[in-house]
């Protein structure tokens, strides 16, 4: 197995890995107001946050900024809470552009701070790698196809409760948007930084 593949499934299974369960929620209560034709939309914005993230993979990476690992966790958990109330607070399923803007710019600058989350992890991975372009490029496209990976699933769950048992969307939002809600309360109570 090359170096590029290598780093490559492991971005798939670092994203994908249930006990980065809040990265995971992070990404499903970012999409919970989208519907599977909307797909377009929904690949630029989980690009935005991978972008984002990826921005801040390469500064840590290469330690030119170094935030303190239970603030960062803090941090992300904050990112799931606002992603909540916001879409609690989204009167429509309509997303206009001007709202679809914020919509990736806010995915955008919460990837950064995920991003803080998966760098101590790559550093990790990096310690023995003379260049690190290479592994930190397959590492990220990993981490965008697991991601895409997620949110198909979760689509295919979402049409399954709307069209198959006919759960209004706007409900399955809120629901969805409501546990995300509650457990982000708890993370947020559990990390506070000392």
């Amino acid at each position: 197995m090359s170096s590029f593949q290598l780093y490559l499934q492991l971005g798939i299974s670092h994203i994908t890995d249930i006990q980065g369960y809040d990265h995971i929620l992070f990404l499903l209560t970012l999409c919970a107001v989208y519907q599977i034709k909307q797909w377009k939309s929904v690949l630029v914005l989980i690009t935005a946050f991978t972008l984002g993230h990826c921005t801040t993979l390469l500064l840590a990476s290469l330690n030119l900024i170094n935030i303190s690992s239970s603030f960062i966790e803090f941090l992300i958990a904050l990112t799931i809470l606002i992603t909540a109330i916001v879409n609690i607070l989204q009167k429509s399923e309509n997303i206009t552009t001007k709202l679809q803007t914020i919509k990736y710019s806010t995915a955008l600058f919460f990837g950064l701070i995920h991003g803080l989350g998966f760098s101590n992890y790559l550093k990790s991975l990096l310690g023995l790698e003379s260049n690190i372009i290479k592994p930190l490029f397959a590492f990220n496209i990993g981490i965008e196809l697991g991601q895409m990976i997620i949110v198909l699933i979760f689509f295919i769950i979402t049409y399954f409760v709307t069209v198959f048992l006919k759960l209004n969307k706007r409900y399955w939002t809120i629901a969805l948007s409501g546990v995300s809600l509650i457990v982000s309360l708890i993370l947020i109570i559990t990390r506070f930084p000392n």
